[in-house]
């Protein structure tokens, strides 16, 4: 009988390490599964240059290699639901993924299997790669006079339009769905994101305060600044995650916000959020990949400047309000 071991990735343009990687993860049973993200999925969560080769090339190439048995393509963000099919034996990522932030971890925990974080072999990376061919790493960014910082803004939402209109609809659609079924909506957000989340929560219940005897279920909560601040200086990292075990219910939303995508307590809280059965929506920078590919829908601003990702998000959260203002109106209307 087979021990199938799973791994999953983009696998975008094939290294040593990834290849180190598969045959490692292989070494750990009698078949290895490789889930691969469809082209679409890669777009959101990398940004829309990204991936440099399609989906079947990927897969064909990966095929080729004696330790991978089966390439699957998924289109969803996370390999959720695919692993839910699978259940495999074994599940594999590589060690930039601690073992509490592997989607399907606690899937396959449940059923008695093994969940492996192996280190990578140093030096690798697809990104690092990508930047070589195209000549080199981006410089640090530098202070710019006020007119740029107003060009670069606008250069940034004029990208953000063509980028990200289609997850900023499904997020909202997420938002009324979560309403419309009595659920509430959560906001976490670390460092500077702690004031994004305030704003978010602030315009939702400031808009809906009137509409409350309708919509008895809608119920926000939002993490201070000073709460953020501690959490920080004594590396609390479960903070976000505890309120979401203690305030989450299925068929909830959360929504989790990083500027660089790498906040492990805002990580922690997405991953608990999903384990309880919530919806998860991230918002995020150009950088945001590990925060992007762990949410159901996730708005990854194209830049890697924290005003402009901070400024595109309250602006994201207006659009959201707007949206649901919509659909209350039809609502009463109807």
């Amino acid at each position: 009988m087979d021990k199938v071991v799973f791994t999953n990735g983009c696998f975008d343009l094939l290294h040593p390490g990834h290849v180190d990687l598969l045959r490692r993860a292989r070494a750990l049973g009698t078949k290895l599964v490789v889930g691969i993200n469809s082209d679409v999925s890669i777009r959101a969560i990398k940004g829309p240059e990204r991936p440099i080769q399609n989906q079947d090339e990927r897969r064909e190439v990966l095929l080729g290699l004696k330790a991978v048995d089966e390439v699957i393509i998924f289109e969803e963000l996370t390999p959720e639901n695919l692993i839910k099919r699978l259940k495999p034996d074994v599940l594999v990522k590589g060690g930039d993924w601690r073992p509490d932030e592997i989607i399907g971890a606690d899937l396959v925990r449940s059923a008695g299997g093994e969940v492996h974080s192996l280190p990578l072999k140093d030096g690798y990376s697809s990104t690092e790669l990508i930047e070589r061919l195209a000549g080199g790493a981006a410089r640090p960014s530098k202070p710019v006079k006020p007119i740029e910082a107003l060009d670069e803004h606008v250069r940034v939402f004029e990208a953000m339009i063509e980028a990200n209109s289609d997850q900023i609809d499904e997020a909202a659609g997420f938002l009324i769905n979560c309403f419309e079924n009595g659920g509430k909506v959560l906001i976490c957000g670390n460092g500077g994101s702690a004031a994004d989340s305030q704003h978010l929560a602030a315009e939702f219940v400031g808009r809906y305060e009137t509409e409350r005897k309708a919509l008895p279920a809608i119920a926000l909560t939002t993490d201070t600044s000073v709460l953020t601040a501690l959490t920080n200086d004594y590396d609390f990292e479960r903070v976000f995650a505890r309120q979401v075990e203690a305030l989450a219910a299925p068929g909830d939303c959360l929504v989790a916000i990083s500027t660089s995508g790498n906040s492990r307590n805002v990580i922690a809280a997405a991953m608990t959020a999903r384990s309880i059965g919530c919806t998860v929506i991230g918002l995020t920078g150009a950088a945001g990949k590990k925060l992007a590919s762990l949410c159901d829908a996730s708005i990854m601003v194209p830049s890697e400047r924290t005003s402009r990702i901070q400024e595109a998000h309250i602006t994201i959260a207006h659009i959201w309000c707007e949206a649901v203002d919509r659909w209350l109106s039809d609502r009463v209307t109807n």
